[in-house]
């Protein structure tokens, strides 16, 4: 959505989502709630550049999340990382959201990440320059917030300058703060619901009924 149409923040989630499941979408719909997004952003990863090959093709990914997401009118799909099929680096897709065409230059974006991503985002591909694109929120448990003390010096330093503990204040600038939230606690991961269906195991209840129908027609996850 151009710049000029809309001022709320947009939250950007990016990530490989093989498979997508419950966590992934509560994490989003508790992130809308509670920075007071516009809508989320679901960006799957084309060729996920610092983690294993997935097992799910990009095609297959993507039409897992746009299975997951149909029909909440606070999350949309973004495809274009898929269809470049290249390396995908956090920086170069928020620069491509920042294009006038898309985001442009003075919406508010938010990447979404979890506190374990975080904590390791020092190591990401030129992470400094995430501030001057967007701001950062980070999911954690409920009860347990983010422990600066416990991060790497760098990461440490950048959030003492940029902590903002009143969310509302990601609408004010287009970038550059981190803000916090707690989501709901639930113990699913993708790694989690491959396993179990490679054992033949039930996943249900552990992502949505459209995206299993889909795994078992395209016999994704098979029993090993």
């Amino acid at each position: 959505m151009p710049e000029a149409l809309c001022s709320k923040p947009l939250g950007v989630f990016g990530g490989t989502f093989d498979p997508l499941h419950f966590g992934h979408l509560r994490l989003a719909e508790d992130a809308a709630d509670a920075l007071g997004l516009a809508c989320v952003r679901w960006i799957p990863a084309g060729q996920p550049a610092l983690r294993d090959i997935p097992q799910a093709s990009a095609v297959q990914r993507l039409e897992m999340v746009r299975l997951a997401i149909a029909g909440n009118p606070r999350f949309e799909l973004d495809a274009a990382e898929v269809k470049a099929a290249q390396p995908s680096y956090t920086v170069p897709t928020l620069e491509r959201l920042r294009q006038p065409a898309v985001c442009g230059s003075a919406r508010p974006l938010v990447l979404l990440v979890g506190a374990d991503a975080f904590a390791g985002m020092a190591s990401w591909h030129r992470w400094e320059a995430l501030f001057d694109l967007a701001h950062v929120a980070v999911a954690h448990r409920p009860g347990f917030p983010i422990d600066a003390a416990g991060l790497p010096t760098a990461l440490a330093s950048a959030w003492r300058a940029r902590f903002c503990a009143d969310s509302g204040a990601l609408a004010t600038i287009p970038a550059g703060r981190i803000a916090t939230f707690a989501m709901t606690q639930l113990d699913i991961s993708a790694t989690k619901v491959r396993a179990l269906l490679s054992k033949g195991g039930s996943a249900r209840y552990l992502l949505p009924d459209a995206l299993l129908s889909y795994i078992h027609e395209q016999q994704l996850y098979p029993e090993s």
